[in-house]
């Protein structure tokens, strides 16, 4: 239940109206009425007060807008997550496709187009590891339990952490080896059918 509704809730509870309850809080009745509304948020003296008055904690009290804040976080951040990385990938399969062809029409003019669009597409991964740096997510477990919204228990992350090292050497080594079979192919396609 959200903290508006929660107030609310309590104030009727007690029979106090609203004007009863901003006296009480030291606030308006316009105030209680914003509160009530959604339209504004008491500061942490009055979520004090409130949570005294009330006779609960203030957990209690808005307890269910601080788990709705985390969901709508955790979502926001699955989100830009998995937005980058698609145009990461994006970027970077066009990179590795155009490079071999840049090379061999433009020779060494190639370097400028094929440079800032590197570049770029470094940018965009450095914005997916900004993301997986500030959710303490790296392996492939980490990031699949992520992007479903959920966290991994403390076993399983200090697995996962065990693993990170190994796994970030075993990336560079895939990614020099497909980047390699990768170019070396196009290059062969394109000696085939260009001689």
């Amino acid at each position: 239940m959200e903290l508006n509704a929660q107030i609310k809730k309590y104030r009727t509870e007690l029979n106090l109206s609203q004007e009863e309850l901003a006296e009480k809080v030291y606030v308006t009745r316009q105030t209680i009425s914003n509160w009530e509304n959604g339209k504004s948020y008491p500061d942490i003296h009055s979520l004090l007060l409130l949570s005294s008055l009330f006779n609960v904690s203030l957990d209690q009290l808005i307890k269910g807008d601080v788990e709705t804040m985390k969901e709508i976080i955790n979502e926001q951040e699955v989100k830009k997550l998995n937005h980058y990385s698609t145009i990461y990938a994006v970027h970077l399969i066009v990179l590795l496709l155009s490079a071999v062809p840049l090379f061999m029409w433009l020779e060494r003019y190639a370097l400028i187009p094929f440079g800032i669009f590197f570049a770029i597409t470094m940018f965009w991964a450095l914005k997916v590891e900004k993301i997986k740096k500030e959710n303490d997510i790296q392996t492939y477990k980490e990031i699949v339990a992520f992007t479903e919204g959920k966290k991994l228990d403390e076993l399983h992350k200090a697995v996962e952490v065990g693993k990170r090292p190994y796994q970030n050497v075993l990336k560079v080594i895939i990614s020099a080896v497909v980047t390699a079979a990768v170019c070396f192919l196009i290059g062969l396609l394109m000696h085939i059918f260009l001689n």
